[in-house]
C-alpha cells in the first residue's frame, strides 16, 4: 500500500493501515488539516468549499468523508459531483468559494485515490501554503465544531455545462468554422467523468460525427488510464477503422489531452501544447511558458510568433506562477496539459480540444499535416533508483561541473544544453529515483544522449 503526502495533497492506494494506505482516517485528518488552514487564513469568517471528483469506483466514499468532514469543522460545502478537475477550479471562482478539493487521483490506476487541494482563485496550493498542510495533519490538533456551528451541504451538477459555455465563448473558439468542416470525432474517456464533459462539449462545438468509447463514468478503467502511446491501442484502431478526421483521449480528471490523427497514429503528448499555442499566438502577441521537461519545439513556435519562451520548474504550480510573471498568453506541460489564461489558471482538456478543432478546421489540413508543420523533437524519459546512503547532491553537482562549459539551469534540478540536444536530471521528491529526460530531433540521439549521462552518474558514483 501507498500513501504520499505532498504539497499539491495527499494521494494513495485505498485501504490497508492507517498512514500507509489512503484509508478512512488518513481522509479525515487531511480533511481536517485543510479545513483548519483556511480558517487561519480566514478567521472569523464561514467558510465555503467546492468538491468534486471524477468517476473512480472508491469516489463516493471518499466524497463522502471529505465533505462530512469539512462540514465538522464548520465548513460550507457545495459538492459539485462527478466532474472534471478544471471544472471544479472554475467553480470555485465561481462560487467565491475560500478553495476546493478535487477528489482524483489524476492517471493512476483505479485502486489509487487522492486530495488535490485548491485556493480561493481555484489554483493550486502554493508550496508554503501546501506546507502548512501537511504540518497540520502532521499535528491532528482539529477543533471542530458543535452541533449548532456545522457547516450546510448543498449539491451543484450545472458547473460542466457552466465550464462548457465559458469555452465555446471563448474569442479564439469558433463553432462555425467546425460546423462547416463537418468534422468526424472519436473519443475515449477511459470511463471517466470526460464521457460526460467531453461528448457535450463536441456537440455544443457543433461537431458532426462522435463515436464515444469508454465514455460510462463507471470508474472501471478499461486500460492504464495514463495517456500515453502504449496505451492508447483501441482509440487508434477506431479512428483508422471508422476514418474519423481525429481522436482525443483524456485522463480520469480531465486535465490531460491527448490527440490521435487520422492515420490512427499518435500526434504526439508534448505536440498538444505546440499546436495549440502555435494557433493562439496567430491572434494573441505574447510568452508562453512550459516546464524543463517540455520540448522546446514551443520555444520554436513561439520565437517564430514574435514572443519569448520561458522555462519554469516542473509542476502545475509552477508553470502558472512563471505564466503570470512573463505575462504568457498560453502555457502548460508536456504531459498534454494545456494552460490557456483567457479561461483559467489551470490545466484543461476542454479548452484544449475546443481550440485544437477551431486550429484543424480553419487550416483546412488533415490532422497529420498540422502536425507535420512542427519540427520534430523526440524525448528519452529514463531513470535511475538510488539507495540511501548515496549523496544525490555531490553526483549531480559533479555532473555540472564536468559540463560546465555548456548551458546549464539549476531551477529545478539539472538541465543541461547541448546546441539542439538538452538533457534534464531531476530528483523525485516522493520516490528514491533520479529522473533523466534527453531530447533531440531523433529518438536514437535522445537515447545515446540520455545513456552518456546514465553512465556519467554510474561513474561519479
Amino acid at each position: 500500500m501507498s500513501l504520499i503526502k505532498s504539497i499539491s495533497g495527499i494521494r494513495g492506494t485505498i485501504g490497508g493501515q492507517q498512514g500507509t494506505g489512503l484509508t478512512p482516517s488518513d481522509l479525515v485528518r487531511f480533511s481536517a488539516a485543510y479545513a483548519t488552514y483556511l480558517l487561519e487564513l480566514n478567521p472569523g469568517q464561514k467558510l465555503n468549499v467546492v468538491v468534486g471528483r471524477d468517476a473512480r469506483i472508491s469516489g463516493i466514499m471518499v466524497n463522502n468523508l471529505v465533505t462530512g468532514t469539512l462540514m465538522g469543522m464548520g465548513v460550507n460545502v457545495v459538492d459539485i459531483g462527478l466532474t472534471t478537475t478544471p471544472t471544479a477550479e472554475i467553480a470555485v471562482v465561481e462560487e467565491h468559494a475560500h478553495g476546493g478539493i478535487i477528489l482524483t487521483a489524476s492517471h493512476n490506476p483505479a485502486q489509487w485515490n487522492a486530495l488535490k487541494l485548491l485556493n480561493d482563485r481555484g489554483e493550486f496550493l502554493s508550496a508554503k501554503d501546501g506546507e502548512r498542510v501537511i504540518a497540520l495533519y502532521d499535528k491532528s490538533a482539529f477543533i471542530f465544531a458543535g452541533a449548532g456551528e456545522l457547516g450546510n451541504y448543498k449539491t451543484d451538477a450545472s458547473y460542466i455545462q457552466k465550464h462548457i459555455d465559458k469555452v465555446v465563448a471563448l474569442p479564439l473558439v469558433d463553432t462555425e468554422a467546425i460546423k462547416k468542416a463537418h468534422f468526424h470525432v472519436a473519443i475515449d474517456a477511459v470511463n471517466s467523468t470526460g464521457g460526460i464533459a467531453i461528448p457535450a462539449l463536441l456537440q455544443a462545438l457543433n461537431v458532426h460525427v462522435i463515436d464515444q468509447l469508454y465514455c460510462q463514468p463507471t470508474g472501471i478503467f478499461p486500460h492504464n488510464p495514463e495517456p500515453l502511446p502504449e496505451h492508447l491501442g483501441d482509440i487508434c484502431a477506431l479512428v483508422l477503422k471508422n476514418r474519423a478526421n481525429v481522436g482525443f483521449v483524456v485522463d480520469p480528471d480531465v486535465d490531460r489531452l491527448a490527440i490521435i490523427n487520422e492515420n490512427g497514429e499518435p500526434f504526439g503528448e508534448e505536440y498538444t501544447l505546440v499546436s495549440v499555442a502555435d494557433y493562439v499566438l496567430q491572434h494573441q502577441k505574447g510568452n508562453t511558458v512550459s516546464n524543463l521537461s517540455s520540448t522546446q519545439a514551443l520555444k520554436i513556435v513561439t520565437e517564430r510568433a514574435g514572443g519569448e519562451y520561458f522555462a519554469s520548474a516542473v509542476g502545475e504550480v509552477n508553470v502558472v506562477e512563471m505564466m503570470k510573471e512573463k505575462g504568457a498568453v498560453i502555457g502548460g506541460e508536456g504531459n498534454g496539459g494545456i494552460i490557456y489564461p483567457e479561461l483559467h489558471y489551470g490545466r484543461d482538456a476542454l479548452v484544449g480540444i475546443a481550440l485544437f478543432l477551431t486550429s484543424l478546421a480553419k487550416s483546412g489540413k488533415k490532422c497529420s499535416a498540422l502536425r507535420a508543420q512542427f519540427p520534430d523533437f523526440y524525448i528519452s524519459k529514463n531513470k535511475i533508483s538510488f539507495s540511501p546512503e548515496m549523496d544525490i547532491d555531490k553526483i549531480l553537482q559533479a555532473i555540472v561541473q564536468k559540463y560546465e562549459s555548456f548551458p546549464i539551469s539549476t531551477v529545478d534540478g539539472i538541465k543541461i544544453q547541448f546546441n539542439d540536444e538538452w538533457v534534464h536530471l531531476r530528483r523525485s521528491n516522493t520516490e528514491p529515483i533520479v529522473r533523466i529526460y534527453a531530447e533531440s530531433d531523433l529518438m536514437s540521439k535522445a537515447d545515446n544522449l540520455a545513456r552518456k549521462i546514465i553512465n556519467d552518474f554510474k561513474d561519479i558514483q
